[in-house]
């Protein structure tokens, strides 16, 4: 059973979990303001807290969304609907061209464990959780989003192999309305480095510690300081 260590986030202000050893990228590496990052010390997964503006409605029905989150012909958009149309939209927004996503599992609300109200919300907010797949061209990066492995190397890219390569995103999104923000986390397991050594156990075993965080995450993330969002 995966094991994790209490950790905080952007200083103090939000609580939770990573595994135990995972390095934080910011003592290597720039990292933005609105992101926290935290690396395996033995793969190259990784993990990213991430800030962002509150997808609007009319952006989460996107073209390339509604297929997807509300079938033709059903009934009009719930909220829910909506939150699971903005994941996928936040998802896509990680893509660069060349790049395609397959969604795996499609976002499902779960509840949260310490995630009190927001100010200025009767109730906790919604949140969701999914797994999606990218498979990206060589050489490709996703500038902000998708760190460097700890030697330097972009993860999932070598000189040899395919031309592609493909990691799982394991996600998390909490929408604080009132503060007109999405809480993401994203938990990034590249599969190259498992397929070049023949090691699908290992694959499988990083991919149940990455359903295993994100389903810890929704357990134990919550909020300490509420100024972080520019509430009052």
């Amino acid at each position: 059973m995966a094991t994790f260590a209490e950790k905080e986030f952007f200083g103090t202000a939000i609580g939770g979990v990573i595994p135990p050893g995972w390095i934080d990228a910011s003592s290597i590496r720039d990292v933005p303001d609105h992101q926290e990052i935290f690396l395996s010390p033995t793969t190259l997964s990784n993990m990213i807290i991430e800030i962002n503006e509150r997808v609007k409605k009319e952006d989460a029905f996107t073209a390339q969304n509604v297929e997807q989150s509300a079938p033709r012909g059903g009934p009009p958009a719930t909220g829910e609907t909506e939150d699971k149309a903005a994941a996928l939209y936040h998802l896509r927004d990680l893509c660069d061209e060349g790049d395609t996503m397959q969604v795996i599992t499609p976002p499902q609300p779960v509840p949260l464990g310490k995630f009190a109200a927001a100010p200025g919300a009767a109730v906790a907010p919604p949140a969701y959780t999914g797994v999606v797949s990218f498979t990206t061209p060589k050489r490709q990066q996703h500038p902000g989003r998708i760190p460097v492995a700890v030697d330097g190397a972009a993860a999932g890219s070598s000189a040899a192999g395919p031309q592609t390569s493909t990691h799982t995103c394991h996600y998390l999104l909490v929408r604080l309305a009132p503060q007109e923000t999405d809480l993401l986390v994203f938990v990034n397991v590249p599969h190259e480095e498992f397929d070049l050594s023949g090691d699908p156990r290992g694959l499988s075993r990083e991919e149940e510690m990455a359903t295993a965080l994100v389903a810890k995450l929704a357990e134990t993330l919550e909020v300490r300081d509420w100024g972080l969002f520019g509430s009052s």
